[in-house]
Formats: structure tokens, sequence, C-alpha cells
């Protein structure tokens, strides 16, 4: 099977489609590039069904490399027969790739191997053959050297049996069938860690039983979670009674002591190589279902976040709450730079709210504030009190902005780059007001793991999870657009085809020579290329440039259908630029060429009526219930309002101005039932909850989504 058979059959993605991608893809391509840029080739594919492309060609190449190897390794072991290969070369997944090979992949110390060793596998072939009518005298003749008994021999020979009985793929792919199926996950948990403090949060599955089929990702990833730090024991059942008549059903056909030998080697075969084997990769099969099941939620929540509404170019005082150690304050200009930091101690233990307060508006008269962003850390309720009571001259917004992460960028080595000569505290309070200007701009300096929009990261297959984060990442990006003339190195290295090196080498040409004045002008930067140029340039704006399309998603490759457009219509292009009424009377299909047709001529119509249009919505005040500054204000039957902080399989947390976020489980999104949490609330969405119930000893809000 060819690498474009094995896509097709995997996507059911069109086979013209499919086969360009991959040609686009061996030229170094880009998804954000090839979905933007050559809808033409593609079929209009868009960047996820791209994606899929991708994993699964990533997947076949991992397929293809696996079996030139086994090959291999049969040849050197001459083992390899012509009916062999050609089960292997024609294999699609890898569990049937490695069943294939599993007789000949012996470890020297194998009970079955010692008994070989011992000269018992011809007795293990008469027994298998079933004909035998004197086992015993037969048995007998084997007893010598080592073997000391007749039962020595049988047990031997038995050895032997069970080998082959584990190596039959028939055997093996009942057993998966019925685990597939069957199974069910039992926990218990271990006695002397029950009451282990850190073990309270997993107490719900401290003896759990439930289908392995049905178990939902975030219960079982919790669970793996709770065995890994010695709280539970796993298992993972069937019925094993079953398995082994139908095992018998398929080997035993006599009613001898064959038979009665093939049975016991059939029952060791099932407990002490198949059933150890098989329950592991059921259970990594799932675990594998799950991550995927978590990723897909956590990519989600991370486009939301990562597209989340920016202030845009405002001048921020932001606020980094604290109280032994006072709250950190720094004013941002509306690029974000840093032009002050300052300390205030309005809280206990020094109570200074009158020095702070005084400090606060000189601060905001002095630097032009126009916005305020409070970080939602500890006496971020208290602080935020604190600068509602304040009269400014001017309006100045006041924003409650997520520091999830803000720690990790303050200590990372990006953080020191771009501030050296200042403390952590500085910094994180620096991401804060940075976030409330562009999310997106700030947010990509932090590793996703570390945003604290999914459960269980650190639990996932971490290869797996970046790749997607990244893959995400990538995506906003791209299709938010960049400014080449402010853009840090990190915002930089995610646009398409530039990556981290040429994006510190356009920082370091920018800081040299100025700013960019044309998208041409980013070719004179050290390596980049003709196609580090082709790939980002449609993704790279220039604020106020001379040509206005160098501020849009048109790309400079297009800029000569634009011009045509231009010259037909009479009008310049600043006057073609946002001219509804004209541009909706162009004839598209004139433009069409072997090279563009109507996908793209469509888009660049929907640029040039708004070029360089945010995407984003514009970042909006919003006030929590100033009389809830605790989980101990909270009481049954409140409407409260919030706003979505993360989204999970099984529900919502919703951030109610308190430590403690809310849930709100699946069942109370809507009287209907909910197959999706995402298609009735998005992360960062500004909602109105009703207080079901409050555990405040276990710090657990329950709530239900009004409105």
């Amino acid at each position: 099977m060819s690498i474009l058979q094995y896509i097709i059959s995997q996507t059911n993605l069109p086979e013209t489609g499919v086969k360009n991608t991959l040609k686009l893809l061996e030229e170094d391509c880009t998804i954000p590039f090839i979905s933007r840029y050559r809808k033409e080739l593609t079929g209009n594919l868009d960047e996820v069904q791209i994606a899929d492309i991708v994993k699964h060609k990533d997947a076949f190449e991992t397929l293809e490399k696996r079996k030139a190897t086994i090959l291999k390794a049969l040849t050197e072991q001459e083992a390899l027969t012509d009916e062999l290969q050609k089960k292997i070369k024609s294999t699609t997944d890898l569990i049937t790739l490695e069943d294939l090979y599993l007789p000949f992949k012996k470890s020297r110390k194998t009970k079955a191997e010692k008994a070989r060793q011992l000269g018992l596998e011809p007795l293990a072939k008469i027994i298998m053959s079933q004909n035998a009518n004197d086992l015993e005298s037969i048995a007998f003749k084997y007893v010598k050297g080592d073997v000391a008994s007749t039962d020595d021999a049988l047990e031997g020979a038995r050895h032997i049996i069970s080998e082959w009985i584990n190596e039959r793929t028939d055997i093996r792919n009942n057993i998966r069938f019925q685990l597939e199926r069957r199974a069910t996950i039992t926990t218990k948990v271990i006695k002397t860690k029950a009451d282990d403090e850190k073990a309270q949060k997993f107490r719900d599955y401290f003896n759990w039983t439930e289908a392995l089929s049905r178990i939902p990702s975030h219960r079982l990833l919790a669970i793996l979670r709770a065995e890994k730090e010695g709280f539970i024991r796993i298992k993972i059942a069937i019925d094993d009674d079953a398995v082994l008549a139908k095992t018998e059903d398929r080997i035993i056909r006599s009613n001898n002591a064959c038979a009665n030998e093939i049975s016991i080697a059939i029952k060791d075969a099932y407990k002490r190589l198949l059933l150890p084997a098989l329950t592991n990769e059921a259970l990594q099969k799932a675990k594998d279902k799950a991550d995927d099941s978590a990723i897909n939620v956590f990519a989600k929540n991370l486009k939301q976040l990562l597209l989340g509404s920016p202030l845009g170019q405002k001048r921020v005082l932001a606020i980094d709450p604290g109280f032994r150690t006072g709250c950190k304050i720094v004013c941002l200009d509306a690029q974000g730079d840093l032009k002050h930091n300052d300390t205030i101690y309005p809280h206990p233990p020094k109570n200074d709210d009158i020095g702070a307060i005084n400090k606060i508006s000189s601060m905001v008269e002095a630097y032009n504030i126009e916005a305020i962003a409070i970080g939602n850390g500890t006496a971020s309720r208290e602080t935020e009190t604190l600068i509602r009571r304040i009269q400014f001259k001017t309006d100045v917004q006041v924003f409650v902005v997520s520091e999830a992460g803000a720690s990790i960028y303050s200590a990372s080595k990006i953080a020191r780059d771009e501030f050296p000569n200042y403390d952590v505290t500085v910094r994180g309070s620096v991401s804060i007001g940075r976030r409330l200007q562009d999310p997106l701009a700030e947010l990509v300096k932090i590793d996703a793991k570390s945003i604290g929009v999914g459960q269980y990261q650190h639990d996932i297959d971490q290869s797996k999870l970046k790749g997607s984060l990244d893959l995400v990442v990538e995506n906003c990006v791209n299709a938010v657009g960049v400014n080449v003339n402010t853009a840090s190195t990190s915002l930089l290295s995610y646009v398409s085809g530039i990556g981290p090196k040429l994006a510190e080498n356009i920082v370091n040409y920018r800081t040299e020579h100025g700013a960019f004045s044309t998208r041409t002008a980013i070719k004179k930067v050290p390596r980049l290329g003709d196609k580090a140029f082709e790939q980002g340039a449609g993704f790279l704006r220039i604020k106020d440039a001379k040509n206005p399309l160098d501020d849009s998603a048109v790309h400079p490759e297009q800029y000569a259908i634009v011009q045509k457009m231009v010259k037909d219509s009479g009008k310049s292009i600043s006057e073609l630029i946002g001219n509804s009424a004209v541009l909706e009377k162009i004839d598209l299909k004139t433009y069409c060429s072997d090279t563009v047709g109507l996908p793209t001529l469509k888009d660049i119509i929907k640029e040039l009526e708004k070029p360089g249009l945010d995407i984003r919505e514009q970042a909006q005040v919003f006030a929590f219930n100033q009389d809830i500054k605790t989980i101990a204000d909270v009481t049954e039957g409140q409407l409260l309002p919030g706003i979505v902080n993360n989204i999970t399989n099984f529900g919502c947390f919703v951030d109610i101005g308190i430590k403690e976020s809310g849930l709100i489980h699946v069942s109370n999104l809507a009287d209907t039932f909910v197959s999706d949490v995402s298609e009735h609330v998005s992360l960062q969405q500004q909602i109105i909850v009703k207080v079901l119930e409050v555990d405040v000893a276990r710090k657990r809000i329950q709530l239900k989504l009004e409105k």
C-alpha cells in the first residue's frame, strides 16, 4: 500500500487533495500556508484536514520504518519466507506487525527456550499432534540430564506449547476482541494510604469498577495518576473461563492425555503470557484514547484562549496582587514597553491603603493610563475593591486578568532576555499587563502546558501534546497575522516558514536598521531566503505601509491580480480598499488562471473589504459580585456572574471571583443531553451561574448555567 492509498483509507479525503498536499509538504510548505494560499491545489482543505494528512503521513512512515527493521532482522536470522514477507509488507497497523514478528524475537531466558535446550521440543510436538496413546511412556524417553522425571519432561513441553499458543495471532485477536468489548477496570485502595491527605482528591476512585470501553477520558487519567502516586491498584479483567473455553475449542480436538496437557498449557499461556501482555495493551490503548480526548479538549481551550479578546494598543497599569510582599505595579505604554515599576502595601500586614491609592492615582495621571489589569491570584479581589474606590480624573477601565503561567514566564530565559535588569516580580506584572493588551502575543512566550486550560496535562503523552499545542499556536498566530515591526522573537517564531532562528534574525535586523517599510524589505534579513519569504510573507504585516496590501493577508504573489482589479475598476488602490460597492461588482471569473481560482479570489476580495481586520473581539470590562470574597460567602441558590476559565469533557470551571473555581457539570449545562461542552460555553465567556451546592471542607462549588 502506498502512502497515498494509506492516507485516503484513514481520512476519506479526496485523492487529488491528498496527493497535492503531500507534494506541498515535501516542498517544505507549512500547514497555515497550504490551507490559506494553495486552496486550488488542495481542493480547499482546511488546516484541520491538512494536519490530519500530516498525522497519518507520520504514522505511515513510522510503520514503514518498523517494517524495514523487522525484515532486516528476519533476513539476518534466515527466517524470512516469501509468505511472511508478503504478510509484513501488506500490514497496515503496528499491532499486527508486532504479532507477526513475535515468534522471532524470543529472549534466551524464557521457560520455553530452556525446555528447548533440554531437547523437549519433539515431545511438545507429539503432544500437540494429540495422537499419543501412552504419553507417560513417551515422556519417560526424555528423562535424562537435567530432566529428572516425566513430570519435568511434560512441564518443559507445556512451556513450549504455552509459547506457541501465545504466538498465535488468532488467539491473541480473540482475547483482544473480548478485552475491547467486555473488559472492566477495577481499583482497590491501598489501605495504608487511604487516609493520606494527598489521596483524598482521588477517594471517589478508591474502590471503583467500570467498563473499560466506556470509561470517560478524565476518569481514566485520574485513576492512572492515583495508581502512579501509589494510592490505588488497578486490575483489567474479563471472563477468564469464557476466554479459556474459546481457546480450548480452537486447539483441543481429542480426549486423551495430550488434551489434558494442552489444557494445562493453555491456562499457563493465558495467565502468564497472554493476559498480562494483552491487558497492558488494552489499558495502553484506552490511555491513548484518553490522551487524544484530553489533548483535543486542551487544544480547543488553548485556541480560544489565544484568540481571546485583546484590549489593543492602550496604556496599561498592571498589578500583581499580594499581601505580605505587597502588590507589584508596572506602567506600560501602548506598545507594551515598561515605563515604570513600583510596589504598594494596601493589604495586611501593613494596610497602607491611603498610600496605595495616592500612588496609583499619581501613576495613572503621570503615564496617561487607560486601563488597569489586575492578576487573579492571591489578594486579587481585595486589590480590585481598592482600585474601584479610586476616583480617577479620566475614564480608566479595570480588568481582572488570568495570571496562569505568569510565574513560568517571569523565570524563563525569554523574560530574562527581555528584562535583564528586573526581578521576577516585575516581569510577572509586565506579563499580566501585556496579556490584557494582546493575549496571543504574550501567551506564546509560555509553555502551553502551563497556561492552565487543560487537565492531567502532565499525564498525557508529552510528544503528542506538544505537537498538537504547537500546531494550535501556529494556526492562531497565522490566522491573526503579525506586525513584523513590533512582534517579539517568540511571536515571530510561530509565523509560517520563520522559526526561532529567523525570528531572532528579524528582530536583530529591525533593531539595527529600523522598522521595515515594505514586505519585500524583509528579504534583506540574513538567511531569510525565497522559500521562507513565500511561506511567511502573507502572515507578516507592515502597519502604515506605502502599499496598503502590505498590511493585509493578500500574499505578495497575488499583488498583480489586485493591480489588475485596480486598473479594470478605474480606481486607485486606496479607493478600492474598503469599497464594498465596487468590490461586489467585480467578476472574479475573469481573473481565474491555471494557478488561481475562485477560492483564492474570494479570499482576496474579503481581505480588500476589511484589510488587516483582527478576527478577535475587543476586550470587555467584567465585574464580579463584590459581596463574594471567599468560598464562605457563597451560598446555595445565589445567582453570580462568572467567567469560564477551563473546559473539560465533564463540564466547565467558572471563575466567580474567589480562589476556588466552581464546576458546571455537563448535566447542568442544559436541559437536554450535552455531547460537547464547547458547544454551550467558550473559554473566557462571561456567564451567569446558579449555585447548586457548596462543600467548604473540600473546597468545591457546584454550579448551573443560567445564561
